[in-house]
């Protein structure tokens, strides 16, 4: 796992598997609610993590060859101390 500072506005987290990948074709579908990779998944964690990631104005993607493992990126801006001050109220 790697964090980076993306210019001092959002943070950036990857996250890397040594399994067997995702084949290329079905990169665009694993965040789509009940499609798995899994013979016996449900398909809804992808979908989850992607909506809760969007709420808070981030964005995630995944990146695989579809042999050597897949990374996971999410960047999520970072909240300036006034715009939290404000949701307090």
């Amino acid at each position: 796992m790697t964090t980076t500072l993306r210019d001092r506005k959002a943070v950036a987290v990857i996250v890397k598997d040594s399994g067997p990948g995702i084949d290329k074709g079905r990169l665009d579908d694993i965040f789509t609610a009940f499609v798995s990779t899994k013979p016996h998944g449900m398909g809804l964690g992808l979908a989850i993590c992607r909506m809760i990631i969007e709420y808070h104005g981030g964005k995630l993607t995944a990146l695989s060859d579809g042999k050597h493992g897949t990374s996971f990126e999410f960047v999520l801006p970072i909240a300036s101390i006034d715009s939290d001050s404000s949701r307090a109220e």
